[in-house]
């Protein structure tokens, strides 16, 4: 351990922590990391959901379900002595978002959203729209009240955090001066700009077509008293985020792109002053032989390779597992060299993939024990 270590035991089992973010780049195991820390706590006596974004299929049947969908559903094989229980989910972006649109809507109104074009690619493919649904999947799970802790794993981010950047993004776009020129050209100080702008409008017609310009008005305008709920619970979830009820985890492989990435998120969840608890190396690589990779190569040339073939190979394969682990740790020491106050843990690499309920346990032990 080179920096204090992350008593992830401690933050479950406090019951004033009602929300865990695994947030971090793509790749890192963040699904497989949440998964794990949700099962553990459930398992220590919380009642836990954890949000998942699109798992693998094997994550799902590690939790003994054949599928996951935008509902809640139970984890059944879970050691329940304690207590707890565990529900699971993966957030389907387009679904959230037209959950939303039915229960705030009139029928008819919900219905010439729901069936617009531009609401289709909106709520389908549009850049921030579904960390923006992740957010308001986090609100809905928070208010129902059925659980004591929510596991969230993140949508990859291409830039530090976009999840949290998420609702800024989509208010720009539709309270943007665009979507309002299209939605009332002509009414109040604008009706002086409506000679330009209906020239304007006749260029973008060209360009884009007629009937674009059609879906967006008639999306504005059917859209338009829904946009100020989504505002306010946007901001909800983010007072919430920022509160002491709330612990971030960065997690990261030793690897050099991901500790890079680990730490613009970790500056950023500082420079925000989000309550960020600290970094889960996940993978990392040991060997309980005190061997070196030099000293395991040396040895293996020694030998007979006629009679100390199974030997020579082990000696090998040692000595490619030290010089990963000399890597690994050689960047783990740069990392912690510069951050030397952040806590962290490590989950060591296991030699399988997480398939099962026993594999998440082994995930979650490894995390919750110091080196």
């Amino acid at each position: 351990m080179t920096g204090p270590f992350l008593d992830i035991d401690r933050i479950i089992g406090d019951r004033q922590t009602k929300i865990v973010i695994c947030c971090g780049s793509g790749g890192v195991g963040k699904t497989t990391t949440s998964a794990a820390l949700a099962v553990r706590a459930a398992e220590a006596g919380r009642a836990v959901v954890v949000l998942t974004i699109d798992p693998a299929k094997r994550l799902a049947q590690s939790l003994g379900l054949g599928e996951l969908d935008n509902s809640p559903r139970p984890v059944r094989q879970l050691d329940t002595a304690a207590g707890g229980r565990l529900d699971a989910m993966m957030l389907d972006m387009k679904r959230t978002f037209d959950d939303v649109v039915i229960s705030q809507s009139r029928p008819d109104k919900a219905a010439a959203i729901l069936q617009n074009p531009f609401y289709e690619a909106l709520s389908s493919s549009f850049s921030g729209t579904q960390e923006y649904m992740a957010m308001e999947k986090l609100g809905q799970l928070h208010a129902q009240g059925r659980w004591d802790l929510i596991v969230v794993d993140t949508p990859p981010a291409r830039s530090a955090l976009d999840f949290l950047d998420a609702p800024e993004h989509l208010s720009s776009l539709l309270d943007g001066r665009f979507l309002r020129l299209l939605l009332a050209p002509a009414r109040g100080p604008l009706r002086l700009m409506s000679v330009g702008f209906n020239l304007v409008s006749s260029a973008m017609d060209k360009v884009l077509g007629g009937q674009v310009i059609s879906d967006v008005k008639t999306f504005v305008t059917a859209f338009e008293a829904l946009f100020g709920g989504f505002r306010t619970r946007a901001e909800q979830t983010l007072q919430l985020l920022s509160s002491s009820h709330t612990a971030f985890l960065v997690v990261a492989t030793p690897q050099r792109d991901a500790l890079r990435e680990a730490a613009y998120f970790v500056d950023r969840l500082v420079e925000e002053r989000m309550p960020f608890a600290g970094v889960v190396l996940n993978r990392v690589h040991s060997s309980s032989l005190d061997v070196s990779a030099d000293r395991a190569r040396a040895l293996a040339e020694d030998l007979d390779p006629n009679e100390s073939g199974l030997e020579i190979e082990a000696l090998r394969r040692h000595a490619k597992l030290m010089r990963i682990i000399d890597v690994e740790r050689r960047l783990i020491a740069r990392f912690a060299s510069n951050r030397p106050t952040i806590a962290e843990t490590r989950i060591q690499a296991l030699p399988t993939d997480v398939t099962d309920l026993e594999s998440l346990r082994r995930v979650g032990a490894s995390m919750a024990q110091p080196d």
